[in-house]
């Protein structure tokens, strides 16, 4: 399927009038950031898709290539096209081994939206994607409800009647062992303080700061939340928490909706207009907050501004704790450990150093080199859900740096998290998959249970 000659009479008078003689609509690849590949090569190496395939239409410089080509009128937005660009995994390893720093990241995501306008999902994938990108994650009370059954299933017997009777036989083998590995749901957060306008500091308040709780994250991993809430109120932090916050659109900006990703940033940028600081623990929300202002550049010039305005509140809590000076503990946790850089905090933020460096403070901790560390799990969003094959291959070459000696794996991601669990479980591992901030928690909550006991 191509683009049709209806497509062109569709097309904005101001796209017509474009020189990207291919690509429609607005919003289209950015050709700065193209302009300075020269096709050098040194991005190959740090691509796992090129890794695993050796085509070079799964290089970095390869996708390069077709979407400056469609942009030169030379390729037509088509199947052909299209495979490449969404089988990248949007993990910006290029980019930090790119000499000229070329945003490849920022092109696959403009366009998968060029894509998606010229072919947008029909049949029962167009109905999944609507349901999940439109229905579900930009609404927190369906995702709680969501939440409440999958609670009813782990504690009513379900769980264990399902896996006993082998019925998960019958589901996709990688959905499967998502299931398996699914962790333990817990109250949301944002439900659990509705009522509560903020979270005071434990003791004498330093500054104030907002929390973004996240869509999945809040459903699936509010430990964590819970975990960075103790963590920043420890250190000095009132916690607010906008009620009126939403998805950050990272998956509909991967999924090539980037109207959808436009709607949830404005609501973003509402909720959290009057804050100095926007803290989170998810890498790829982090990542995708702090790029508001791409999703604007060619569509709204006061959104765009109000954007990057946003965009320059938003802060990793790694890189905030480092930053603004923590209380080292005092309790041991005694344990090896390795770290996973989650890719849209190494490549996307450039946050590396700071997750080890807590790590590192947290007495008892001994660290481990993990070769590789910042190449990707295969998570990458929904990828492993979207490419079950290609995150499948990725996951395996990831396992085979993570060392055999440490008790856990840390990183700063929730999809890394729940890829990296399939990975221990698939290949006959021990580790428990944690997030960095949960182990400077557990050893707060350890001094202070110490100090109880004296």
């Amino acid at each position: 399927m191509s683009i049709r000659e209806s497509d062109l009479k569709q097309a904005s008078p101001a796209c017509k009038e474009t020189t990207l003689s291919n690509y429609l609509w607005k919003d289209h690849p950015d050709e700065s950031k193209w302009a300075d590949c020269v096709h050098c090569g040194m991005c190959l190496e740090s691509c796992p898709t090129y890794e695993i395939t050796g085509q070079e239409q799964h290089s970095p410089r390869g996708r390069v290539h077709l979407i400056k080509s469609v942009a030169d009128g030379k390729l037509q937005v088509n199947e052909q096209f299209m495979d490449p660009v969404f089988a990248c995994l949007d993990c910006r390893a290029c980019t930090t081994a790119c000499p000229a720093d070329v945003d490849v990241g920022g092109l696959i995501e403009e366009a998968r939206g060029q894509i998606r306008q010229a072919m947008p999902l029909t049949g029962v994938k167009g109905t999944v994607s609507k349901f999940f990108l439109k229905g579900l994650f930009p609404h927190q009370n369906r995702l709680n409800t969501v939440g409440s059954l999958l609670k009813f299933y782990q504690k009513s017997g379900m769980q264990k009647a399902v896996r006993k009777t082998g019925m998960l036989k019958v589901m996709p083998k990688h959905l499967a062992e998502m299931e398996a590995i699914m962790p333990e749901i817990k109250q949301p957060v944002r439900k659990k303080y509705k009522n509560q306008t903020v979270i005071p500091a434990q003791g004498a308040a330093k500054t104030g700061v907002s929390f973004l709780t996240g869509c999945v994250m809040d459903v699936m991993f509010s430990d964590i939340n819970e975990s960075t809430i103790n963590v920043l109120t420890k250190n000095g932090n009132d916690v607010a928490i906008p009620q009126n916050q939403t998805c950050c659109g990272a998956l509909h900006v991967h999924a090539g909706d980037r109207d959808t990703g436009r709607k949830l940033a404005k609501q973003n940028i509402e909720a959290f207009k009057d804050s100095d600081k926007v803290i989170v623990n998810a890498a790829g929300c982090g990542c995708m907050l702090k790029e508001y202002g791409e999703l604007f550049r060619e569509v709204d010039t006061e959104w765009h501004e109000k954007a990057e305005e946003f965009a320059a509140k938003v802060v990793d809590v790694s890189k905030y704790l480092h930053d603004t000076g923590y209380e080292k503990p005092k309790a041991e946790l005694n344990t090896r450990i390795t770290y996973h850089d989650a890719c849209h905090l190494a490549h996307g933020q450039g946050v590396r150093q700071e997750p080890r460096d807590i790590l590192l403070d947290i007495p008892g901790v001994e660290m481990v080199h993990m070769p590789n560390a910042d190449r990707c799990c295969g998570s990458a969003g929904i990828y492993n859900i979207t490419n079950p094959e290609m995150a499948g291959a990725v996951l395996e070459s990831k396992m085979e740096n993570v060392p055999d000696d440490v008790e856990m794996i840390s990183m700063g991601n929730p999809g890394c998290m729940l890829q990296m669990a399939m990975g221990v479980q698939k290949y006959g591992r021990n580790q428990k998959v944690v997030h960095t901030v949960q182990l400077l928690d557990w050893a707060y909550q350890m001094e202070e249970k110490g100090k109880e006991e004296l």
